[in-house]
């Protein structure tokens, strides 16, 4: 196991470059640039900006500098945020996300594994279809069309929760956001629990245990959900650290002040040192859930060995 822990870990330095190398020439190619606004600055004034933030130098000087920061996990200064560094706005919005995204994680594992399960205990019936049909409504409808829709229906109408704005964590500000934010997983999570459940509930062991004379319930709960919920632990590592990070359109529709919003703003400015700061977050905080999720393997099902 620790041998496999290494490999992984040494896996994300290269994986990591790679993309924000990709992130870097993409943000070089794209036309215009920082200072390229409505309002014109003088030639002296942009020189000056160029000469600080050393944008004045060759690309190689420029990109040397950019893998030297990240190595330290220092990103730089925002140029749109004057006197602010990258990771000041990253622990600034990092906690907003992470509410965000919990929050929707907890709310989409605990529906989608309830209607997978039930699902699949009642194969065929009524109550099978009804939530499959609910998994189908909320894949079918994207994230920037439901949240104008809760929005509309729960704050314009019956003014149970606030349309928009952040009032920290707990609080009724969430309660929209992650409900948006968790349909498309709860979807996903109770298709893979129901398709996992009906595989274990066919086998020898699942049989073995009913012919000892446990109970319905005890064979689930203690046999069936331990294997049937193996996909919905492949699928929950990147989901969780796309959801905390991935909160782009949510963040955005609600006004959060999340790591969305500003990635948003950062690409809509062209601030390279911020977007190329989110971008690493995000790839280390994707790959480092991937090697949570292949350790959890083996306490799952103890028969997975590395």
């Amino acid at each position: 196991m620790l041998r496999f822990i290494i490999r992984r870990i040494i896996v994300i330095v290269p994986m990591l470059f790679i993309v924000v190398t990709l992130t870097w020439v993409l943000v070089r190619m794209a036309p215009g640039n920082f200072y390229s606004g409505e309002k014109k600055l003088a030639p002296a004034i942009e020189n000056n900006l160029r000469d600080k933030y050393g944008l004045d130098k060759p690309w190689h000087v420029q990109y040397r500098r950019v893998l030297w920061n990240i190595a330290r996990f220092d990103f730089g200064t925002s140029l749109k945020y004057e006197g602010q560094t990258v990771n000041q706005i990253l622990w600034r919005a990092l906690p907003v996300s992470a509410a965000l995204g919990i929050s929707a994680y907890a709310l989409a594992l605990l529906v989608g594994i309830t209607l997978g399960t039930f699902a699949a205990l009642r194969q065929n019936s009524f109550i099978d279809y009804a939530s499959m049909a609910i998994a189908m409504l909320g894949i079918s409808i994207p994230n920037f069309v439901l949240g104008p829709l809760l929005v509309l229906l729960f704050s314009l109408t019956l003014f149970w929760f606030p349309a928009a704005l952040w009032d920290g964590f707990p609080s009724r500000s969430i309660v929209l956001p992650a409900l948006t934010l968790s349909a498309i997983y709860i979807a996903y999570i109770a298709r893979l629990t129901r398709s996992g459940m009906l595989e274990v509930l066919r086998s020898d062991y699942i049989r073995t245990a009913r012919a000892k004379g446990l109970s319905e319930r005890q064979v689930v709960t203690r046999h069936a959900l331990r294997g049937g919920l193996l996909p919905v632990v492949s699928f929950s590592g990147p989901a969780l650290a796309f959801l905390v990070t991935g909160t782009v359109v949510v963040e955005k529709i609600f006004a959060l002040p999340g790591l969305g919003n500003y990635f948003i703003n950062a690409c809509l400015n062209r601030d390279e040192p911020l977007i190329i700061g989110i971008v690493a977050f995000i790839a280390v905080t994707v790959l480092v859930f991937n090697l949570l999720v292949d350790i959890s393997y083996t306490l799952i099902d103890p028969r997975i060995r590395y």
